[in-house]
Order: C-alpha cells, then structure tokens, then sequence
C-alpha cells in the first residue's frame, strides 16, 4: 500500500507521537493513507489503539529496522 502522505515522529514520544500523528491526519481525505515513522516502542501500541479509537483504521504496524516502525492509518 502506497501512503498518500508520510510524517517522521523519530525522537517524539507518547503523547506527543499520537498529537502529531492525529494533526497529520485532519487534513486528509476520508480513506486516504496516512505513514507514521517512529522509534519510540511504545508509539507502535498507543499510536494504533488511538488513531482506532477516533475511528480510523490501522492497516499495518511494521518493524522496518534495527530502531524504526511504521505505522500505516486509513483515515474513517
């Protein structure tokens, strides 16, 4: 799956990844694909159980290296 917008969140951590990633996604198209580049471990559980909570879905939560996820949330 192709992303329609990417945001690299590396060094932020919890709540702010979550912040930054909700902002990110305001502005884009219901169904639109949004790519969350992190480092912080926890992120990868709270950032997904969030972005569901405010209804959106998460279509993959991937380990991409020794240190980075990526998240990827289909705007509802």
């Amino acid at each position: 799956m192709e992303p329609d917008k990417t945001i690299d969140i590396k060094g932020e951590h919890c709540p702010f990844t979550f912040v930054r990633s909700k902002l990110a996604l305001e502005p884009m198209k219901s169904g639109e694909l949004l790519e969350i580049v992190t480092d912080h471990r926890p992120a990868t559980e709270n950032v997904p159980r969030s972005m569901e909570n405010e209804g959106h879905t998460v279509k993959a939560v991937e380990k991409i290296n020794d240190t980075d996820w990526r998240i990827l949330v289909q705007k509802k």
